[in-house]
């Protein structure tokens, strides 16, 4: 990647992203998440971009697990409607028969 590139927005979103998740996990303050928010906006370039971020680590690629967590919530949306239209059915059911 050429560092003298311009910056884009979706570039300086990534970043804002990535300084969020830093800050969530305890390694940037709420005033330095600020400062560098604001130097966000105002970089040109990606060097300038890059510089923000030189302190911190590599945010980490998203793990097979992390891809299983999305399908394991589907699983348990529909258990979830299937036993929710149980409970509408029976309590029909009783309210039917009594």
């Amino acid at each position: 990647m050429d560092v003298e590139l311009r910056a884009s927005d979706d570039d300086r979103h990534r970043v804002v992203s990535e300084l969020q998740g830093h800050t969530a996990a305890g390694r940037l303050t709420l005033d330095e998440f600020s400062d560098r928010v604001g130097a966000v906006w105002t970089a040109r370039t990606m060097a300038d971009l890059a510089a923000l971020t030189r302190d911190l680590p590599a945010p980490a690629a998203p793990s097979a697990t992390d891809a299983g967590l999305g399908q394991h919530r589907r699983e348990l949306l529909v258990v979830f409607v299937v036993a929710v239209l149980t409970l509408f059915v029976l309590g029909a059911y009783m309210a039917l028969t009594r």
